[in-house]
Formats: C-alpha cells, structure tokens, sequence
C-alpha cells in the first residue's frame, strides 16, 4: 500500500483488517468517521507537506483571539483557557510543562532549551574540499532540503470551535442576514468605526499614518482571503506613491465594501478581531424616497452614478477624485468602475462619496431593470464641452434616465459636468446647455478642468445636492405632461367629489324638509 500512498497523496489512511479474526475492525470505522468529520484536505497539502495557507490565516486569527494581552505570547493561563474552550478540559501544570516541552523537541532543542546535538554531526573535511558537501549552501547557510517540513494537522475540532467550517471559513449562520430593499443602503456603525480606527494603528508599524502594502497583507492575514484584491476595491481608493492607505483612504474602502456588500464586510469585520453584536456593526438608513419627502439625506455614505459618452472625461473625473494624475492616454471603461473618498462639507461633517463610473454600453442594461437608480443618490452627466455631439449624447442620457426615474418612481437628483474646460466649447454651447437646464429644471452645467486641475468645488456640490434629495430632480416632458394631466384628474376627482357632498347635503335636507311638511300635515 505504500507506493499507492505515495502517488496518491490525497489517501488519508490505509488500515489492515479480518472480520473473520476481529482484527481492527473498530480502527476501520473511527477512520472512516474521521476522514468526515474531521477531514485534512482543507487543512493540509499533501503534495508540498505543508499547512495551506487558509488554514494558516485561520490559526493565526484562533491564536490571536486566545492572546488576550496582545503580547505575541500565549501565557499559561490564556493556553488553558484555549484548552478548555476546545477540549472542555483544563491543563494540569506538568501537562503545560509537557505542550511547551513538546513544541520546544518539535524545533529541536532538548530539555535543557539548547538544540540537541545530534542536530550538528561532526564536520570532517579538509580545507580543499567544498562545503556544499556537508549541507551548506552559497550562502553558508543549512540548505533547506535538510529541515523537511513538519507534519502536522490541526485538530477539524479546534476550528470548529472558533466557528469554521470544512471550508475553513467562517459558517454561515454567524452572519444573520440583513434585511432592506433597493431603496435603502447599509453603512458602518461608529462602534464598527472606532474598530477599524484601532486595527489601523495598530498595524501601522512605522507610525507614518499611512498602511503600506504589506501592513495592509499584515492586517489582513487572518482573513481567508484578502478582500481588496481585484475589482471593484483594489483601485478604488486614494493611495500615495508608495501605495499606501491613509486613515481616510482606509475607512472609504470599508465604506465601499459595506455598500455594495455589507454581509461580506461584516464577515471581514469578524475575521480580524471585532467581537461585537454582527448586527451592531451595520446599520440600514431609511428609504430614499422618505429622504425625499422629508427634503433631507441622513445618509454618511452616498452614490453617485457618473453618466457620459465615450472619451466624455468620466474617467478622469473619478481618477482626480482619488489622487490620480491627469494622463492625455485615453483607455476606455468596459465595466462598471468605482472611485471612493472623503468629502468634508463642514468641520463635523464629513461624508464618504462613492463615483460608479457607468460605461456607455452598460445604460440600456441599467434602463432595462426597474430598481436600476433605487441605489442612486445623484447623477452626474459628463460631456465634453468642446464636443457638440458629446454634448447632444449626454443630454439624450439625462432625459433616459430622468424618464426611467419617473416611470419607475426612483428619481434621482442630477447635475451636468461641462468637463475639459481648458479647450474651447463649440458655438452654441452655452445656449443649448442653458435651455436644457431651463427645460429640465436642473443647474446649469458646472464647468471643469481636470488637466487644469481646476474642479470647481464639483465633489463638494456633488455631496450638497445628494443631501437635498427634493432638488434638482429633472423633468422630462412625458413627465411633465403626466403631473399636469394627474393635475387635472384631481381636480376633476374633487370637482366630483365636493359636488357629490353638496347633492348629499341638498338631499338630507329635503328629506327633512318633507319629513316636516308630513307631520305638520
């Protein structure tokens, strides 16, 4: 069986036995019963004979939460209470003094705490000969080929414990699903806040207020995976240019993340330490139709969808926004994209501004699906000014979008970005922006220059019009002729309905007035 064992590497276990003879019919069973209930295939990689690094990232979170005095060091009194949790059993002293023993052998050093000297053979060689011959390598260094790796599987029960699954992720049943429609969104706590604030610091190792990357891989190595790598989180934030995250940065990718997805942000949350209710982490925000009527967003963190043409400037609006240098390179958006930072509006008010770049190709699939501006807070419709056609294109956008607000009831507050004021706008530009703006009942478009790097307090009226959702909504002229005809319904409904009550009353009182004739008659 061992040549089997050899080539197929994922064979737990190879077990002799007679039923005949009663021989280890019982270990065939408590093997098979082991292989599902405490499997070692997510654990350990038999080819490499070495833990995988889920499981690695996962005891490494287990033995941070036992580490209850953050010193680096599991004391005898946190080992114990590890022992217990897990085991329901505490640690005898001389059995502490046995694990240490046992881990101090495992490296091995004898019971003296000194490497034991059959690890250092003696050196027999003259001075012509190399000394790769007796393990060295260039470096005058052991090779590695002479420390095989140690084998050795985490008990399944263990992390069990600490609420993983076979998969070695969190299960499932510690995240209770939060419940809110399209209209709502979901953002961090203060309590939730105040966590990360503490993680920050606590992984900026060299004090410079900012995480660099491998800080940031730092902070992060309890979670199975790193959740900020790839799209939609990993260019969304403002870095400097060494890549790091600054404080804000930080707090703005948690923002996104909570956004778009607050159950996985609530599991990260988990992974690195926050020991809090789940549920207190997050809070829902009320519907942004109620926002609407009560002509106020309460809202920390808002969306706005970036609308525009092709080469219009969207993507230089949101690479100004997190610190991005201007670049004359045109490379266009094929996927929804987002830029996230801070916008402080006054001095104790400051809100985290999410910009969701809308490709050109992507608005008939957002016109086909009804909840489509449910997330929105505010539209932002980009054109060239120096562009007529870019211009017509993007106000052909803003009446789609204002009328499928309309229709489906998420209207959304707009604005108009005359971007790449540094060129000169084509002839009839002002006045064709100012009756569009006029018609619709929005402001007139804010000029900007991004190589200039003139912005026109743009993110800042950007944030204030999201906050007064019952402004600057446009109106089509379906829309229009649509309020005017329910107008007139109305008043027709009342015209009716007061006409009705003034034939009721007319009618009780000649009953009355019959009534009394009857009687006096």
């Amino acid at each position: 069986m061992s040549p089997i064992m050899q080539q197929f590497r994922e064979i737990e276990t190879c077990i002799e036995c007679s039923a005949s003879r009663q021989i280890q019919v019982p270990e065939v069973f408590y093997y098979a019963q082991k292989a599902v209930l405490h499997p070692t295939a997510p654990l350990f990689d038999q080819e490499t004979q070495t833990l995988k690094p889920r499981c690695v990232r996962a005891l490494k979170r287990i033995f941070i939460l036992c580490d209850h005095d953050r010193d680096g060091a599991l004391s005898d009194a946190e080992l114990n209470d590890f022992q217990v949790k897990c085991f329901n059993a505490p640690l005898q002293p001389s059995e502490i003094i046995g694990v240490k023993k046992t881990v101090l052998r495992k490296f091995g050093y004898n019971d003296d705490i000194k490497l034991a000297d059959d690890l250092f053979p003696p050196l027999k060689y003259t001075p012509d000969q190399s000394v790769e011959k007796f393990g060295y390598n260039d470096d005058i260094k052991l090779a590695d080929d002479l420390f095989p790796p140690l084998k050795y599987t985490p008990n399944q029960a263990v992390l069990r414990k600490f609420g993983y699954n076979d998969d070695i992720k969190l299960a499932d049943d510690l995240f209770p699903p939060l419940k809110y429609t399209p209209n709502q969104s979901v953002e961090l706590t203060n309590e939730a806040i105040e966590f990360l604030k503490t993680i920050f610091d606590a992984f900026d190792a060299d004090f410079d207020g900012m995480l660099r990357p491998c800080e940031l891989e730092e902070l992060f190595s309890t979670v199975p995976e790193s959740p900020w790598i790839g799209n939609p989180y990993e260019d969304a934030a403002e870095r400097n240019a060494f890549q790091g995250l600054s404080l804000d940065a930080f707090l703005s990718e948690w923002a996104l993340m909570t956004l778009l997805n607050p159950t996985f942000s609530v599991e990260n949350l988990i992974y690195l330490g926050y020991s809090g209710d789940p549920l207190s982490a997050v809070r829902v925000t009320r519907k942004r139709r109620t926002d609407r009527k009560r002509q106020l967003s309460e809202r920390n963190v808002l969306q706005c969808f970036v609308f525009g043409p092709r080469n219009a400037g969207k993507s230089a609006l949101l690479n100004s926004f997190i610190g991005r240098p201007y670049s004359e390179a045109y490379n266009p958006t094929i996927e929804d994209r987002y830029a996230v930072n801070v916008v402080d509006i006054a001095k104790e008010n400051k809100k985290y501004l999410v910009l969701k770049e809308i490709p050109e190709s992507g608005v008939e699939k957002l016109l086909a699906n009804k909840e489509s501006l449910a997330s929105c807070d505010i539209a932002v419709f980009v054109h060239d000014r120096s562009v007529e056609s870019s211009w017509r294109a993007s106000s052909e956008l803003l009446v789609n979008i204002a009328g499928h607000g309309e229709n489906t009831g998420f209207e959304v507050p707009c604005l108009i970005v005359a971007a790449k004021d540094d060129l000169e706008s084509f002839t009839s530009a002002i006045q064709d922006s100012i009756r569009v703006s006029q018609d619709m009942g929005v402001e007139a478009p804010i000029p900007i220059s991004v190589k200039l790097g003139d912005f026109n307090n743009v993110f800042h009226r950007i944030v204030k019009a999201a906050e007064h959702p019952h402004l600057s909504i446009p109106e089509t002229e379906a829309g229009k002729n649509r309020k005017h005809y329910n107008k007139l319904i109305g008043r027709s409904l009342m015209c009716v309905s007061v006409g009705a009550a003034v034939a009721l009353v007319g009618l009780g009182a000649y009953r009355i007035y019959a009534a009394r004739k009857s009687a006096s008659g």
